[in-house]
């Protein structure tokens, strides 16, 4: 008995595996070709499908209850009204092949769609004319086996790409951005014409995008996506769009996130939207705006990171193709599907032009007049009337069928008498035409596509430009932008750092990002991460935030060897570390220790007075010592000997001047940022208190700081270069009021830091064409066209005095479109010359 009990077991165990290893691989196979994946051949998931099939089913020009199409679609759909309504809400937003009526939500909120019962929809012109027509459709069964349902829909447009997909199934995932409808039809053009295209993604939420590492869609891949903030003034900020797939919800939340977590500071943020995204967010006071966004784009949801991953259905199985693939094979197929609708349509008018011909010689040859006669029966009528057809058959395309002679021989007997011979006779010749307008398309089918697509451009076009901006973004680093959001400490005696210990002396205010550099009178240094207390070494010395690279900050030193009582002097720089790591300054020795050490930002070197011990024998007990005499080296330099006596102490006698030329500056046009990495334009060298002039389209100037982390728009810059006290601006601006050019040269002479000031008119239009600081400008000045062009160079300098700064400035000539000036590099000299 027990024996036949396990026997029954073991016999059940092997069916229930059995069973679960396929059970689990349809289920997969099921979600991943019936609900997740779109297909290759029409871009929709198998729900999208049946929902635009039903839409057609139920289309006659008006709209409809969104409730009525979900339980029309059921029919087809065997998963539910959820899924359905889901599904059809999502195409709806998307705006392309569903016209909507009724709150269908936004995607740019988050706010969810009205009840299906209160909203319509109907398909719109553009899906009728891209996405059906049954003779090319292939059908099959529905689910139950009660209807036809296509297989695929005749899509004679890159669908995919233009809507995008999204999809998670079982061990497999697609992600398919969307494309701009434009672009997508220039795509399949140049692809046709055999020339290369490009296709980057756009999306209907606007915003800016790097589409550096986009890899054509493909598996890794990446793209940045950000939000456009504007500053409003040094308070602030406002958010214009949002990244795609971020909602104004999702977007305020990360921004109160990040002022909860000390990465920012604002003072409120309130969210503005309505038939634009605008997020407003009012600085904290003293906090600098564009370390603001720059911490926004860091720590926020400003800024996201999107991974494509284009899976799509070929065949039955998934396949993962790139962008220009996926637009490869759409073209190929609207190709395919327009040469099978010119087929049957050539067929069509054959059999129509075969019929005509049938009925115009039936008529004009008087072979109806067999009805008339008496036959015995209704076959030996036909065969008469086909017999009487036998001398114009070679005329024909094909043979008489029955079928036509009975087609012929219902026509109603006043069109007998009435039939005009003449108007049969141009229809066949229309139809001839046809066909060989027919045939032409066939044989060029190529541009028979690319006249389709032009022509949906054309039609559909019109409104569906590029939203989203395609840029290079900058590489923020967050050290760099995140606000002092805890306060650091240091027990210099028992050699601790950090958060927590408050009851000790204060070092700085830090962020949680930053790291920690602290030097020992032992010769001892590490960096560290803020923590809530961390050890350093006892004798603490000097402890500050660490930057990394920087290759200014120089360290002044003084220290004895504790192998030999030698004192040595160095000078060095500390760029890169490996953090927590105990570096020695010093020469590793027991007894070494540091007399002397001072940070110097810009690599000042100064004058120390150093007393030796009054026991040692050296017979000049005191006398000063110059940094200046050393070079900068790295950290782990010996240095030079000061003296072989015992030092008793060190003090500062006089402070220095930076040893270091002055650093090096760039601004970098792509991303309108300044730099020291050689990006751009170089600017100058720049000592610690050099400024720079900035000048914008718009006609003010404006003097700011050396500050990296400022950002520019350089789209508005005129002028941007070093600041030169005393240096003379010339500039020529219009006057819109006045309807002329006005010249003006004058002087900076504000003090206040990063305020513009507005030098030209102010008035509606009025705008900066020309500025310059050289000393004697030349402006090359063209007006008229063709044989009427008038030139004229004119050295301003000669010809405006230097004025204040607000002064309207001297006519330099009536504005004309046609008038085109420039500054001449060649002619300096030339004189002036008689101005039109």
């Amino acid at each position: 008995m027990a024996k036949e009990i396990k026997e029954d077991y073991q016999h059940s165990d092997s069916g229930v595996s059995g069973q679960y290893k396929t059970w689990f691989l349809d289920y997969a196979s099921y979600v991943i070709l019936e609900r997740a994946v779109p297909a290759l051949e029409d871009g929709l998931k198998p729900v999208q499908r049946r929902i635009l099939h039903s839409m057609k089913e139920m289309d006659d020009g008006r709209f409809n209850k969104v409730a009525n199409i979900i339980g029309q679609s059921m029919q087809y759909h065997p998963h539910g009204d959820a899924s359905i309504g889901d599904a059809l809400v999502n195409l709806g937003q998307k705006d392309l092949l569903i016209e909507t009526q009724g709150n269908w939500g936004d995607v740019r909120t988050g706010d969810d769609a009205a009840a299906p019962r209160y909203i319509e929809a109907r398909l719109s012109k553009f899906a009728l004319d891209i996405a059906f027509n049954s003779k090319t459709t292939e059908w099959q069964l529905s689910y139950d086996g009660r209807k036809n349902e296509p297989v695929t829909l005749p899509m004679k447009f890159p669908l995919l790409l233009a809507q995008g997909a999204e999809g998670i199934a079982v061990g497999l995932a697609t992600k398919i951005l969307p494309h701009n409808f434009c672009e997508l039809i220039e795509a399949s053009v140049k692809y046709l014409r055999g020339k290369r295209f490009e296709l980057f993604p756009d999306f209907v939420t606007g915003g800016m995008i790097d589409v550096t590492n986009y890899n054509e869609g493909s598996r890794g891949g990446k793209i940045r996506v950000r939000a456009k903030i504007e500053e409003v003034d040094k308070k602030n900020l406002v958010i214009r769009d949002v990244p795609y797939g971020i909602t104004t919800t999702q977007l305020i939340d990360s921004i109160i996130k990040a002022n909860d977590g000390g990465k920012i500071k604002i003072k409120k943020v309130t969210d503005n939207t309505a038939a634009d995204v605008e997020v407003a967010i009012e600085l904290a006071p003293g906090i600098s705006p564009d370390i603001t966004i720059d911490a926004l784009y860091a720590f926020t949801d400003c800024e996201v990171s999107i991974s494509p991953n284009a899976c799509v259905i070929v065949a039955r199985k998934p396949a993962f193709l790139g962008v220009p693939d996926l637009l490869k094979i759409s073209a190929d197929n609207t190709k395919a599907l327009l040469k099978k609708e010119l087929e049957i349509k050539l067929g069509e008018l054959h059999e129509k032009l075969h019929y005509t011909s049938l009925e115009k010689i039936f008529f004009e040859e008087k072979i109806y007049k067999e009805l008339e006669k008496k036959h015995e029966t209704w076959e030996k009528v036909l065969d008469a009337i086909d017999k009487a057809f036998n001398p114009f058959k070679k005329l024909l395309k094909r043979e008489i069928s029955r079928e036509d002679i009975v087609k012929l021989t219902e026509k109603p007997v006043r069109r007998i008498y009435k039939l005009d011979i003449d108007e049969l006779n141009q229809q066949i010749k229309g139809l001839q035409e046809n066909i060989k307008q027919v045939r032409h398309d066939l044989e060029h089918l190529v541009d028979f596509a690319v006249a389709y697509y032009e022509g949906l451009s054309k039609k559909y076009g019109k409104g569906r430009e590029r939203k989203t901006d395609i840029r290079l973004f900058d590489t923020i680093q967050a050290k760099s932008v995140a606000i002092a959001n805890t306060k650091i400490y240091v027990n210099r005696a028992e050699g601790f750092i950090g958060t927590g210990l408050k009851k000790d002396e204060l070092v700085a205010e830090v962020s949680d990002l930053d790291d920690i550099i602290a030097f020992t009178k032992a010769g001892k240094m590490k960096v560290v991460k803020v923590a809530e207390k961390t050890f350093m070494g006892k004798d603490i010395i000097h402890v500050d935030v660490f930057k990394r690279n920087d290759e200014r900050t120089t360290y002044n030193m003084i220290y004895a060897d504790g192998k030999t009582g030698i004192n040595y002097a160095k000078r060095f720089n500390v760029t890169g570390i490996t953090r927590d790591k105990e570096y020695d300054i010093a020469k590793s020795e027991e007894k070494s220790r540091v007399h002397y050490l001072s940070i110097n930002a810009n690599g000042e070197a100064e004058t120390v007075k150093i007393i030796l011990s009054p026991t040692s024998s050296a017979r000049n007990k005191e006398f000063d010592f110059n940094f200046d005499v050393l070079d900068i080296k790295g950290r782990s330099s010996v240095g030079n000997q000061v003296t072989k006596y015992p030092i008793r102490s060190v003090k500062l006698k006089e402070k220095g001047k930076s040893t270091l030329d002055g650093r090096k500056l760039w601004f970098d046009e792509t991303f309108g940022r300044l730099n020291m990495e050689e990006k751009g334009t170089f600017l100058g060298n720049f000592e610690g208190d050099d400024k720079i002039l900035v000048i914008d389209t718009e006609g003010n100037y404006e003097i700011v700081d050396q500050e990296l982390t400022q950002r520019f728009e350089n789209e508005k810059i005129a002028l941007f270069e070093k600041f030169v006290p005393g240096k003379i601006i010339t500039a020529v601006y219009l006057d819109k009021d006045k309807l002329q050019y006005n010249i003006k040269r004058f002087k900076i002479e504000t003090t206040t830091l990063h305020n513009k000031f507005l030098f030209i008119k102010e008035g509606e239009g009025n705008k900066l064409i020309k500025v310059s600081t050289d000393e004697e400008p030349v402006l090359a000045v063209q007006n008229g066209r063709g044989s009427q062009v008038r030139k004229a160079k004119i050295k301003l300098n000669k010809m405006v005095e230097v004025m204040g700064w607000r002064a309207i400035g001297t006519k330099l000539t009536d504005y004309n479109k046609s008038v085109v000036m420039d500054w001449d590099k060649k002619e300096k000299e030339n004189p002036q010359k008689e101005l039109f």
